[in-house]
Protein backbone atom coordinates (compact mmCIF):
# COMPACT_ATOMS: atom_id res chain seq x y z
CA UNK A 1 0.00 0.00 0.00
CA UNK A 2 2.77 2.41 0.94
CA UNK A 3 4.81 1.65 -2.48
CA UNK A 4 1.15 2.59 -4.55
CA UNK A 5 0.84 5.59 -2.46
CA UNK A 6 4.25 6.75 -2.89
CA UNK A 7 4.50 5.98 -7.38
CA UNK A 8 0.99 7.56 -7.21
CA UNK A 9 2.60 10.45 -5.38
CA UNK A 10 5.24 11.03 -7.71
CA UNK A 11 2.36 10.89 -10.64
CA UNK A 12 0.47 13.85 -9.39
CA UNK A 13 4.11 15.74 -8.60
CA UNK A 14 4.80 15.35 -12.02
CA UNK A 15 1.30 16.05 -13.64
CA UNK A 16 1.45 19.77 -11.65
CA UNK A 17 4.32 20.80 -13.69
CA UNK A 18 3.23 23.62 -16.00
CA UNK A 19 3.26 23.10 -19.18
CA UNK A 20 6.97 23.89 -20.10
CA UNK A 21 8.20 23.81 -16.12
CA UNK A 22 11.82 21.98 -16.00
CA UNK A 23 11.50 18.73 -14.05
CA UNK A 24 13.86 20.32 -11.68
CA UNK A 25 11.59 22.83 -10.28
CA UNK A 26 8.93 19.80 -8.77
CA UNK A 27 11.84 19.94 -5.58
CA UNK A 28 10.54 23.47 -5.14
CA UNK A 29 7.39 21.80 -4.35
CA UNK A 30 8.32 19.08 -2.25
CA UNK A 31 9.70 21.07 1.51
CA UNK A 32 7.62 18.97 3.88
CA UNK A 33 8.71 15.56 5.87
CA UNK A 34 5.98 13.70 4.26
CA UNK A 35 7.04 14.85 0.23
CA UNK A 36 10.43 14.53 1.02
CA UNK A 37 10.31 11.18 0.29
CA UNK A 38 8.40 11.49 -2.62
CA UNK A 39 11.13 13.88 -3.73
CA UNK A 40 14.12 11.40 -2.45
CA UNK A 41 12.57 9.16 -5.16
CA UNK A 42 12.84 11.57 -7.83
CA UNK A 43 16.16 12.74 -6.95
CA UNK A 44 17.59 9.41 -6.92
CA UNK A 45 16.12 8.25 -10.39
CA UNK A 46 16.46 11.95 -11.96
CA UNK A 47 19.73 12.34 -11.09
CA UNK A 48 20.46 8.38 -11.69
CA UNK A 49 19.08 9.27 -15.32
CA UNK A 50 21.84 12.29 -15.65
CA UNK A 51 24.56 10.34 -14.77
CA UNK A 52 23.80 7.66 -17.08
CA UNK A 53 23.59 10.74 -19.48
CA UNK A 54 26.98 12.08 -18.50
CA UNK A 55 28.85 8.63 -18.80
CA UNK A 56 26.85 8.08 -22.62
CA UNK A 57 26.94 4.42 -21.52
CA UNK A 58 23.44 2.91 -20.76
CA UNK A 59 24.76 -0.65 -20.63
CA UNK A 60 21.81 -1.70 -18.53
CA UNK A 61 18.36 -1.99 -18.05
CA UNK A 62 17.31 1.29 -15.82
CA UNK A 63 14.31 -0.16 -14.14
CA UNK A 64 16.74 -3.03 -12.88
CA UNK A 65 19.42 -0.53 -11.86
CA UNK A 66 16.41 1.06 -9.72
CA UNK A 67 15.77 -1.95 -8.23
CA UNK A 68 18.88 -1.78 -6.88
CA UNK A 69 17.25 0.93 -4.41
CA UNK A 70 14.03 1.08 -4.14
CA UNK A 71 11.43 -1.56 -4.34
CA UNK A 72 9.23 -0.96 -7.94
CA UNK A 73 5.83 -2.64 -8.45
CA UNK A 74 5.40 -3.98 -11.62
CA UNK A 75 2.54 -1.71 -12.49
CA UNK A 76 4.55 1.06 -11.73
CA UNK A 77 7.89 0.25 -13.88
CA UNK A 78 6.38 2.80 -17.05
CA UNK A 79 5.87 5.38 -14.33
CA UNK A 80 9.44 4.85 -12.92
CA UNK A 81 10.86 4.82 -16.84
CA UNK A 82 8.80 7.86 -17.45
CA UNK A 83 10.57 10.07 -15.10
CA UNK A 84 13.93 8.70 -16.12
CA UNK A 85 13.55 9.27 -19.80
CA UNK A 86 12.03 13.24 -18.36
CA UNK A 87 15.45 13.44 -17.01
CA UNK A 88 17.45 12.31 -19.43
CA UNK A 89 15.68 14.53 -21.90
CA UNK A 90 15.09 17.89 -19.78
CA UNK A 91 17.61 20.70 -21.08
CA UNK A 92 18.09 21.76 -17.29
CA UNK A 93 21.58 20.53 -16.24
CA UNK A 94 22.50 18.13 -13.25
CA UNK A 95 24.00 21.00 -11.57
CA UNK A 96 20.59 22.10 -11.38
CA UNK A 97 19.12 19.40 -10.34
CA UNK A 98 21.63 19.09 -7.26
CA UNK A 99 21.04 22.39 -6.02
CA UNK A 100 17.19 22.31 -5.85
CA UNK A 101 17.37 18.73 -3.85
CA UNK A 102 20.54 19.87 -1.51
CA UNK A 103 17.94 22.97 -0.89
CA UNK A 104 14.86 20.38 -0.49
CA UNK A 105 16.88 19.17 2.00
CA UNK A 106 18.93 21.96 3.39
CA UNK A 107 18.20 20.96 7.01
CA UNK A 108 19.28 17.61 6.65
CA UNK A 109 23.11 16.42 5.89
CA UNK A 110 22.13 12.82 6.57
CA UNK A 111 19.68 12.20 4.05
CA UNK A 112 22.09 13.93 0.84
CA UNK A 113 24.75 11.34 2.40
CA UNK A 114 21.47 8.70 1.87
CA UNK A 115 20.95 9.88 -1.23
CA UNK A 116 24.10 9.98 -2.40
CA UNK A 117 24.21 6.55 -0.92
CA UNK A 118 21.24 5.65 -3.80
CA UNK A 119 23.31 7.15 -6.32
CA UNK A 120 26.32 4.78 -5.79
CA UNK A 121 23.77 1.63 -5.62
CA UNK A 122 23.06 2.39 -9.19
CA UNK A 123 26.32 3.48 -10.56
CA UNK A 124 27.61 0.38 -9.65
CA UNK A 125 24.50 -1.86 -10.54
CA UNK A 126 26.01 -2.92 -13.96
CA UNK A 127 28.93 -4.16 -12.49
CA UNK A 128 31.19 -1.36 -13.47
CA UNK A 129 32.48 2.01 -12.37
CA UNK A 130 33.15 4.41 -14.81
CA UNK A 131 35.70 7.42 -14.60
CA UNK A 132 32.96 9.69 -15.83
CA UNK A 133 30.44 8.13 -13.23
CA UNK A 134 33.22 9.12 -10.45
CA UNK A 135 33.39 12.83 -11.68
CA UNK A 136 29.73 13.64 -11.69
CA UNK A 137 29.01 12.20 -8.35
CA UNK A 138 31.58 13.38 -7.17
CA UNK A 139 30.55 16.87 -8.46
CA UNK A 140 27.34 16.20 -7.01
CA UNK A 141 28.88 15.47 -3.93
CA UNK A 142 30.23 18.66 -3.97
CA UNK A 143 26.54 20.66 -4.24
CA UNK A 144 25.55 18.65 -1.58
CA UNK A 145 28.45 19.59 0.51
CA UNK A 146 29.41 15.96 1.16
CA UNK A 147 32.91 15.68 2.85
CA UNK A 148 36.11 14.66 0.94
CA UNK A 149 36.39 11.70 3.30
CA UNK A 150 32.28 10.78 3.57
CA UNK A 151 32.62 10.69 -0.35
CA UNK A 152 35.69 8.25 -0.25
CA UNK A 153 34.00 6.34 2.30
CA UNK A 154 31.02 6.07 -0.11
CA UNK A 155 33.27 5.08 -2.68
CA UNK A 156 34.89 2.59 -0.75
CA UNK A 157 31.59 0.69 0.40
CA UNK A 158 30.30 0.84 -3.05
CA UNK A 159 33.26 0.32 -5.69
CA UNK A 160 34.02 -2.96 -6.89
CA UNK A 161 37.47 -3.75 -5.58
CA UNK A 162 39.50 -6.46 -4.30
CA UNK A 163 41.17 -5.50 -0.87
CA UNK A 164 38.59 -2.44 -0.04
CA UNK A 165 39.83 -0.60 2.72
CA UNK A 166 37.73 -1.19 5.85
CA UNK A 167 38.59 1.44 7.72
CA UNK A 168 37.31 4.04 4.33
CA UNK A 169 34.42 2.15 5.15
CA UNK A 170 34.15 2.94 8.37
CA UNK A 171 35.31 6.72 8.03
CA UNK A 172 37.87 6.05 10.48
CA UNK A 173 41.72 5.61 9.81
CA UNK A 174 43.99 3.05 11.39
CA UNK A 175 45.46 5.64 14.12
CA UNK A 176 42.19 5.45 15.86
CA UNK A 177 41.87 3.52 19.18
CA UNK A 178 39.78 0.39 18.79
CA UNK A 179 37.08 1.74 20.87
CA UNK A 180 36.96 4.36 18.85
CA UNK A 181 36.20 2.62 15.99
CA UNK A 182 33.88 0.97 17.62
CA UNK A 183 32.02 3.41 18.79
CA UNK A 184 31.97 4.81 15.23
CA UNK A 185 30.54 1.55 14.02
CA UNK A 186 27.79 1.21 16.43
CA UNK A 187 26.70 4.90 15.17
CA UNK A 188 26.46 3.51 11.62
CA UNK A 189 24.57 1.03 12.99
CA UNK A 190 22.04 2.76 14.20
CA UNK A 191 22.00 5.21 11.56
CA UNK A 192 21.42 2.30 9.23
CA UNK A 193 18.40 1.41 10.93
CA UNK A 194 15.05 1.15 8.75
CA UNK A 195 13.11 3.35 11.02
CA UNK A 196 15.93 6.01 11.30
CA UNK A 197 16.28 6.21 7.68
CA UNK A 198 12.61 6.90 7.09
CA UNK A 199 12.57 9.28 9.81
CA UNK A 200 15.43 11.08 7.17
CA UNK A 201 13.30 10.96 4.28
CA UNK A 202 14.25 7.85 2.88
CA UNK A 203 11.28 5.82 1.53
CA UNK A 204 10.34 2.14 3.02
CA UNK A 205 10.82 1.55 -0.65
CA UNK A 206 14.30 2.05 -0.51
CA UNK A 207 15.29 -0.48 2.50
CA UNK A 208 17.41 -2.11 0.86
CA UNK A 209 20.11 0.30 0.71
CA UNK A 210 20.27 0.00 4.54
CA UNK A 211 20.23 -3.78 4.39
CA UNK A 212 23.51 -3.43 1.94
CA UNK A 213 24.52 -0.64 3.88
CA UNK A 214 24.91 -2.95 7.08
CA UNK A 215 26.37 -5.82 5.25
CA UNK A 216 29.32 -3.56 4.51
CA UNK A 217 29.79 -1.82 7.92
CA UNK A 218 29.67 -5.06 9.79
CA UNK A 219 32.18 -6.42 7.18
CA UNK A 220 34.41 -3.81 8.06
CA UNK A 221 34.07 -3.96 11.78
CA UNK A 222 34.56 -7.69 11.63
CA UNK A 223 37.77 -7.47 9.53
CA UNK A 224 39.52 -4.36 11.57
CA UNK A 225 38.42 -6.49 15.04
CA UNK A 226 40.15 -9.47 13.34
CA UNK A 227 43.46 -7.64 12.44
CA UNK A 228 43.40 -5.73 15.81
CA UNK A 229 42.38 -8.76 18.55
CA UNK A 230 43.69 -11.66 15.96
CA UNK A 231 41.98 -15.57 17.54
CA UNK A 232 44.28 -17.33 19.71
Amino acid sequence: MLAMSVWTRISNALAALASGESLSSVFEHLRTPPERRVGFTIAVIALGAKMAKADGRVTRDEVTAFREVFTIPEKDEAQAAKLFNLARQDVAGFDDYARKVAAMFDDNHASLYDLMEGLFHIAVADGNYHPLEDDFLMSVAQIFKITDQEFRCLRARFVPDATPDPYAVLEASPEMALDDIKRRWRQLVKDSHPDVMAARGVPREAVKMAEKRLIRINAAWNEILAEREPVA
